[in-house]
């Protein structure tokens, strides 16, 4: 199978880059620069130089593959407008070159907050939120009721391994080094769910191997991780005590990384687990973590 691949280089893309390949899959892989070619050429992808606004790039890229997997998307939250309407553009993109065809795009989706006691399954659908504009899944899923063939493949809160560089534990890690204290909100009850890139990456392949069906995956290993865990392990490896905060310290310590400290979020696979024959099989995140090699 021929995929063309968006954010190739990033935390997630690049491990599915490697993950495709090694599977014997051609990757044509979306990068910005020569040198970010150079590193998708390695694990044995192609690069196609250009960004989610080269709408021209993106037909060309779609418009040879078998299959497409978007997991691009940016990083300046600052822009978070601005990044969510291309990549809704994107999205469309894809679903404009794949029209009248059974080829299979994958999008990209998230896991979000849930209410206590509440577990996060991949028959719930997003609704549209006017205070949140990224619109990923909602984009995918108007794609497959047009009847293209369009999935999601949602990601948890941590999506770990060494070499880590952005996402919430380096987040919150420069947090533990700057105030001096790995902080949890209340009991630290609260629940995080999570899984090695490397799992993730597998999900990934075995999604676009299936076909997209209208149908969203859970990467998730873990269901749920008490936070408590987490804040005490990032405690023991940058050298600083852990702490209970109140909710209203939490939103002076935290900032805008408050709520989700606090937030809760347990989120299943079994699903995807039966549906793919997909078994983590990596190292958890407390453990993955609570090492040194984890924090550079």
């Amino acid at each position: 199978m021929r995929v063309f691949l968006t954010g190739a280089n990033g935390w997630v893309g690049s491990a599915v880059a490697r993950e495709l390949t090694e599977a014997g899959h051609s990757v044509v892989g979306l990068v910005r620069s020569t040198e970010k070619g150079e590193a998708l050429a390695a694990v044995g992808g192609s690069p196609l130089l250009g960004s989610l606004t080269d709408l021209d790039v993106l037909r060309q890229g779609a418009g040879d593959a078998d299959a497409v997997i978007h997991t691009a998307f940016g990083l300046d939250f600052s822009k978070m407008a601005e990044l969510s309407e291309e990549d809704r553009a994107a999205i469309e993109t894809f679903g404009e070159i794949f029209t009248g065809s059974s080829r299979p795009i994958l999008v990209t989706g998230g896991i979000g907050l849930a209410e206590a006691g509440e577990t996060y399954t991949e028959n719930k659908r997003p609704p549209v939120m006017p205070d949140f504009p990224r619109a990923s899944e909602q984009t995918a899923f108007a794609l497959a009721e047009r009847g293209l063939h369009a999935s999601v493949v949602r990601l948890p809160r941590s999506v770990h391994g060494v070499g880590e560089t952005h996402g919430f534990v380096p987040m919150l890690t420069a947090v533990a080094r700057e105030k001096g204290v790995s902080a949890y909100v209340g009991d630290g009850q609260n629940l995080w769910p999570s899984v090695h890139r490397t799992d993730a990456a597998r999900v990934f392949r075995l999604a676009v191997e299936r076909g997209a069906r209208n149908e969203a995956f859970h990467a998730v290993a873990e269901e749920g991780i008490a936070y408590r865990l987490i804040a005490e392990a990032i405690g023991r490896q940058v050298g600083v005590p852990t702490k209970s905060l109140t909710p209203q310290e939490a939103e002076t310590h935290f900032g805008g990384l408050a709520k989700w400290v606090a937030g809760t979020g347990r989120a299943s696979s079994a699903w995807t687990r039966t549906a793919l024959e997909w078994e983590p099989k990596e190292i958890g995140l407390v453990q993955d973590i609570d090492r040194p090699e984890y924090h550079g």
